[in-house]
């Protein structure tokens, strides 16, 4: 299993043996617990789902009954993994020791929503000039379409709209250190989201340590 779920905590700085400092990210990570391991012969897919948290929070009756046929109770996270579910098995626990310090893992978390945004600060526009009485066009984004021919606008065209509030994924972010006892872990650098926010670190898939 190289997938788990954790809580964006926040971010510090710590001290290398080398006297540099970095900053980092830390997060809760687990322990996550398996609630069902698909297979091809059976499900036509291999993957883990896993479920995280324990909340004092009422659930829903289905999925309280879902974790009691597997003696779990009171989790309020569900999410399946498509990754290798060999010695996976239900109810089984996932902590952070399924990773050491100096690896490298992909972070996936929900990005900050900023609401309805305009062009300059959504995708980075100049905004038109500040001279020759351009009162009301320094922040406009300017023609967003040809004349007669198309003689439309183009799908995908940059514009105001909603901003932030997306799935966003981080690769290659390498963990400084790993505190087994308390599940956390402390990632090099800055992670999507808010603080406290849900986030998923997996194993990098593009990078890997020079044996």
């Amino acid at each position: 299993m190289d997938h788990i779920l954790g809580r964006k905590i926040g971010m510090t700085q710590v001290f290398l043996e080398n006297g540099s400092v970095v900053p980092v990210t830390v997060i809760q990570a687990g322990p996550c617990f398996v609630t069902a391991v698909r297979t091809p012969a059976k499900d036509g897919y291999e993957a883990v789902q896993v479920a995280f948290e324990q909340t004092n929070k009422r659930i829903t009756k289905p999925k309280a009954g879902y974790l009691k046929k597997r003696n779990l109770s009171n989790l309020r996270f569900l999410r399946e993994f498509r990754s290798s579910a060999e010695g996976a098995e239900v109810g089984q626990a996932i902590t952070v020791e399924i990773f050491a310090k100096g690896d490298f893992v992909d972070v996936c978390g929900t990005t900050k929503g900023k609401g309805f945004q305009g062009g300059v600060k959504r995708h980075g526009f100049a905004g038109g000039p500040k001279t020759h009485g351009q009162s009301d066009r320094l922040r406009a984004p300017g023609s967003i379409g040809s004349g007669t021919t198309p003689g439309r606008v183009f799908k995908g065209t940059r514009m105001a709209g909603h901003m932030g509030h997306v799935r966003h994924t981080t690769l290659n972010l390498q963990v400084v250190g790993v505190d087994t006892e308390n599940n956390v872990l402390l990632v090099k650098g800055a992670v999507p989201g808010a603080d406290q926010g849900l986030v998923t670190v997996r194993k990098a898939i593009k990078k890997r340590l020079a044996k």
